[in-house]
């Protein structure tokens, strides 16, 4: 009788799999995708993210169901009839806000990731273009929802999020107006950002990590080797140095979301608002419209991006250094054309300047944090222009460089910190007392790299020779 049944079962499968081949796209996609075997800590944060987006789709339905998207009405229908009168409601809201600062940590970790294992270097140029389109996307989702509780800050963040559009020419001021629907942030802004927020926008970036996902299977994971596993495959055709990822790497990836979650209910049952970062505390205050805060900021995950903003006091100006982040991020399998993916077996300069992308970074992230005072919008410039130039020296690296050629470098940029602030001055953005204050930061950072590789040369030379095969290597490296 049971073997009856298990025939039975087995051929209704087969039929579901012969119209939609489910098994087949298991086996394909899951089963028996050669992964490198050599993945570490680093390689949790994709399934990660995942995991997170499920969460936030499945608690923002919730949300949307009580959400009442009038000026009247949005405040109080989050604080009563979602936190209060809905049951589990303050449950789900805190999910899905403590969720949303997991979002960026964890897609900041995986670009970073990115970066330090070359892997947005050929043949996944396209697969990193689409991640940066993936992170915008996200985003503007972010900014979308960051309006809807109507709390004083987000009201007021959002209307000078929107005002950034003006700083565009000739087509600023359109877009402006037709995001707020009028010309001051209200119910038609409301509306707007409510509908894109829960359904056009969450679609797009599903849409892309699909997308995503498939172009990562096209060309098969990177590792922290560098190395191409599908180049060696043994007499079946199977890379010699990759495993099945099921069930190896979903075990594996199991006891990192276990722990994940973890960490995640720490925070929504003990820690919702994260010490103010997570949730502001002007945005425990309904919207006043006719009381502008004295700093207005955004969350914390996009303060690295208003210091950039804030440190140039021309408007225009100021977006086209934001711009120019993401262009950066586009163009950098253009800037890196070093055969080499793995910071593994770069140079020790090569390494200095790719750890110093993320303190310059974090940096940015607690000036922005801090007053909008004069000194700290030109820390904020100096900073920013760190930044920048951990892009811009990549190209330095591409292969090995003279001593002229190397101290045609170190002219040129040293000329351009000068530059920037006489350019500064001449605005009258900025008074020189101001700017000699922290113009040693990019001069400094400039100096040590370019210099060292002037005063050792052999800090500039990357490994003479690459395993063959992969390489244990240690836990973060």
């Amino acid at each position: 009788m049971s073997e009856q049944t298990s025939t039975r079962a087995r051929n209704v499968a087969d039929w579901f799999d012969a119209r939609l081949p489910v098994r087949a796209f298991w086996q394909d996609h899951v089963a028996r995708y050669a992964a490198p075997k050599n993945f570490n800590i680093w390689y949790f944060f994709g399934s990660l993210l995942l995991v997170v987006l499920a969460l936030q789709f499945a608690t923002g339905l919730f949300l949307a169901i009580h959400y009442q998207p009038n000026p009247d009405l949005a405040y109080w229908s989050v604080l009563r009839g979602i936190m209060r009168d809905s049951q589990w409601g303050w449950l789900i809201r805190y999910i899905h806000i403590v969720g949303a600062s997991a979002f960026f940590l964890l897609v900041y970790l995986h670009m970073y990731r990115a970066i330090l294992y070359g892997s947005y270097k050929k043949p996944r140029e396209l697969l990193w273009l689409i991640g940066v389109a993936t992170y915008l996307m996200l985003a503007a989702e972010a900014f979308l929802g960051y309006l809807l509780p109507w709390g004083q800050m987000s009201y007021w963040g959002s209307s000078v999020v929107v005002n950034f559009f003006t700083a565009i020419p000739h087509i600023g001021q359109p877009i402006a107006t037709w995001l707020r629907g009028s010309f001051v942030t209200g119910l038609p802004t409301l509306n707007r950002f409510f509908v894109f927020h829960v359904f056009l926008v969450p679609f797009l970036l599903l849409g892309l990590v699909l997308v995503h996902i498939i172009a990562l299977h096209q060309v098969g994971s990177n590792n922290p080797d560098g190395i191409e596993i599908r180049d060696d495959r043994n007499e079946d055709g199977w890379p010699r140095d990759g495993i099945p990822f099921h069930p190896y790497y979903t075990a594996k990836d199991a006891f990192g979301v276990s722990a994940f979650l973890l960490v995640l209910c720490a925070f929504v049952f003990f820690n919702p608002d994260g010490w103010g970062y997570l949730i502001d505390k002007l945005n425990f205050t309904p919207a006043n419209v006719i009381h502008t805060p004295e700093d207005i900021h955004p969350l914390w995950f996009f303060l690295p991006f208003y210091a950039v903003l804030r440190g140039i006091p021309n408007k225009a100006d100021g977006v086209a250094a934001f711009a120019g982040v993401f262009v950066l991020l586009t163009i950098l399998p253009a800037l890196d054309r070093n055969p080499i993916r793995s910071m593994r077996y770069r140079s020790a300069l090569y390494k200095l300047n790719i750890l110093a992308l993320p303190v310059s970074f974090i940096c940015l992230g607690l000036i922005a944090n801090g007053q909008a005072t004069q000194a700290n919008m030109v820390f904020g410039l100096h900073v920013t222009e760190v930044f920048y130039a951990t892009f811009l020296l990549l190209p330095f690296f591409n292969r090995p460089r003279s001593r002229e050629v190397t101290i045609a470098w170190l002219v040129a940029f040293e000329a351009i910190v000068w530059l920037i602030d006489f350019w500064m001055y001449t605005n009258n953005a900025h008074g020189w007392d101001l700017m000699l204050r922290t113009d040693w930061i990019p001069a400094l950072y400039v100096l040590v790299v370019l210099g060292s590789a002037l005063a050792w040369p052999r800090c500039t030379h990357d490994a003479l020779a690459l395993p063959e095969r992969l390489t244990p290597g240690g836990v973060f490296h």
